[in-house]
């Protein structure tokens, strides 16, 4: 099978199987060799790793998965791309292709089931519109993982890595490098997709904490705290726990943990690093 990776050979296979994109299912498949090496490299992908691909697509990025890893795990939701899957990777014996919905798998099972429970890397071309569910999907069910690999919208990669302060800081910064370290390997321009989106993307490399570096009392009150920060960012963080659906503490508690952590009492949540929302979770757990 010709390798994919180029506008002629992707157009070819898709005029083949009359296919048609999918809007529903975010389809913009790569078309950049340099781009696809990229990813692999910055998975650091080995013969001793098993690799789950969510959102194969025609099995681009896959054909060079299988090259690199010991066993691949692709999980496609569209029907309609299964027959070009089996084709494109016919080639390859350490493919699994599944016709399943990422979001309503359970992957631990199939983590199980096709790695004997040991960590796997995540490698993927991740449809926009799902981005933040699948990611954090990923960690807070626990999933053994080794190392996340995706390409998602550059927007999207920048509030990931974001620090606090800065514009792109927010809810979504803070439960991922609650989970993970991130670093954003590769900007990808518009050009690299069939079709063409109309924003730019990222390849970020999430790696899992194996000791996770700060202890927690309660990550449920934790995740609530940092909702309630950024639901209304003008407000100071004490009007926002107060006011936040779910919770119920004083005004006078909140302050309390703020004085205790040392920061001012008109802070508001942008301005706190993970550390400090820590301490502020682990302190006001004393009054739930």
């Amino acid at each position: 099978m010709a390798r994919l990776g180029n506008p002629k050979n992707t157009i070819e296979i898709l005029n083949k199987y009359s296919f048609v994109f999918q809007k529903k299912f975010g389809q913009n498949f790569l078309i950049d060799k340099h781009v696809l090496e990229k990813i692999v490299k910055a998975a650091d992908i080995t013969k001793d790793d098993f690799v789950l691909e969510i959102g194969p697509g025609i099995g681009t990025l896959t054909q060079y998965l299988c090259e690199s890893a010991r066993g691949v795990l692709a999980v496609e939701i569209d029907k309609m791309l299964i027959p070009i899957l089996e084709e494109t990777l016919s080639d390859y014996d350490n493919v699994t292709i599944l016709n399943e919905d990422i979001l309503k798998v359970d992957v631990n099972t199939l983590v199980k089931k096709h790695n004997n429970n040991k960590p796997i890397k995540v490698v993927a071309n991740l449809p926009y519109y799902i981005t933040t569910p699948i990611i954090m999907d990923l960690f807070e069910k626990h999933i053994p993982l080794s190392g996340v690999t995706v390409m998602i919208q550059k927007e999207v990669a920048d509030r990931i890595q974001a620090k606090p302060g800065s514009k792109d800081y927010g809810a979504l910064s803070l439960a991922v490098q609650y989970y993970a370290k991130p670093y954003i390997a590769a900007n990808v321009p518009p050009n690299c997709f069939m079709p063409r989106p109309k924003v730019g993307s990222a390849v970020i490399n999430l790696t899992p904490y194996e000791n996770p570096p700060y202890h927690v009392e309660n990550e449920g009150l934790l995740f609530s705290l940092i909702r309630a920060s950024f639901n209304q960012r003008r407000k100071t963080l004490v009007n926002g726990i107060y006011n936040y659906e779910g919770l119920s503490f004083s005004k006078d508690d909140i302050i309390n943990a703020l004085d205790n952590l040392g920061v001012t009492r008109d802070i508001r949540g942008e301005a706190l690093s993970l550390e400090q929302f820590i301490g502020l979770a682990n302190h006001l757990s004393k009054y739930n």
